[in-house]
């Protein structure tokens, strides 16, 4: 458009989007039910105590891919979520103090509550209304069809269920005198067999006379890894900016302690190129759901394109993955 002989655009036609420093590798270091942390804190030790080499190998082995500057950090994820009524300093007094004693240097700790609404903070106290980060990314899942509909089954957006195929219920006789004839479920894309994976997002309760949305563990995970990969933005802003922890004592509400803190304050940026978690096996079930969910999402082309770019201008280039569930990697531990 010309106005007086020079162009301009109009403001929305360039959204702001806020760029997110990048790592080139976030280590997720290990996770424990709180009960254990609080309850087996030796186990917490022996547990980190192992991972400590892991996290060295790593390490080197991005050196090697990306070079002396390489950008490594890690975190933990606490699961306040489930567990709200602990104590944030009995809980993470145990914590920090199991992995100092064990030499294992976490530079950010996370909140799972900051996976569903992250408040804005401000000198260490909370500054705003939550973010419902939880709803911005239910809103942005674009669930497969499964032809033929009969429509007796609910779209995601109602039912918080969410599948990598078509369901066996699909293909039920609709008129209850007919025989129904079974169809087992089938994966889309399978090569000849399927792995079919059904997925509950979210459950729906009411209470006190109002509907209250559960959020699954599988789908806050989920948001975890996109909080990782430095993918979410609020209104263009960044969500969940890491807070520098200057060791004041611990809040005693788990709503008081920020959704990301910087335990480390010389440490890589929190948001990397790509996330490895280092989990228990029993977490393999979950993660495989993540995937699901992520190869789901429809996410701001904007971000994607700035964090390609991003990585293309790296000293040593870094090819970023459009199809985000190809920047996540796993190491499954045994025994824990």
């Amino acid at each position: 458009m010309i106005r007086d002989g020079q162009a301009y655009s109009e403001a929305t036609e360039q959204p702001w989007i806020e760029p997110v420093p990048l790592s080139h590798l976030s280590i997720e270091v290990g996770h424990f039910y709180l009960n254990d942390i609080i309850g087996d804190p030796d186990r917490v030790r022996a547990e980190f105590r192992r991972i400590v080499p892991l996290v060295s190998a790593f390490v080197e082995s991005a050196r090697v891919r990306f070079g002396p500057g390489v950008r490594v950090s890690t975190c933990y994820l606490i699961d306040d979520y489930f567990q709200p009524d602990t104590d944030p300093a009995e809980v993470l007094g145990k914590l920090l103090g199991a992995a100092a004693e064990s030499g294992l240097t976490i530079d950010y700790l996370a909140r799972e509550s900051g996976c569903w609404q992250a408040s804005p903070f401000a000198d260490g106290v909370p500054a705003g209304e939550p973010i419902p980060v939880a709803e911005m990314v239910a809103a942005r899942i674009v669930a497969e069809p499964s032809p033929p509909d009969t429509g007796r089954r609910p779209p995601t957006a109602e039912s918080g269920w969410l599948c990598n195929g078509r369901r066996s219920s699909d293909h039920e006789q609709a008129q209850a005198m007919r025989s129904r004839a079974y169809q087992p479920p089938e994966e889309f894309g399978r090569r000849e067999h399927s792995i079919f994976l059904d997925v509950q997002l979210w459950s729906n309760h009411v209470v006190a006379g109002r509907t209250v949305t559960r959020w699954s563990c599988p789908f806050l995970a989920a948001v975890w890894h996109l909080l990782r990969l430095g993918m979410l933005r609020y209104h263009g802003a960044a969500i969940a900016k890491p807070q520098q922890w200057h060791g004041e004592p611990w809040p005693r509400r788990w709503h008081e302690v920020p959704p990301v803190i910087q335990l480390e304050p010389g440490a890589a940026p929190f948001a990397a190129y790509q996330t490895l978690s280092m989990l228990p096996k029993r977490y393999i079930g979950i993660e495989h759901a993540v995937r699901l969910v992520l190869d789901h999402l429809d996410l701001d082309d904007d971000v994607v394109e700035q964090t390609i770019a991003a990585g293309a201008a790296e000293e040593v280039p870094v090819t970023v993955a459009r199809k985000i569930s190809e920047r996540l990697s796993h190491l499954l531990l045994d025994g824990s």
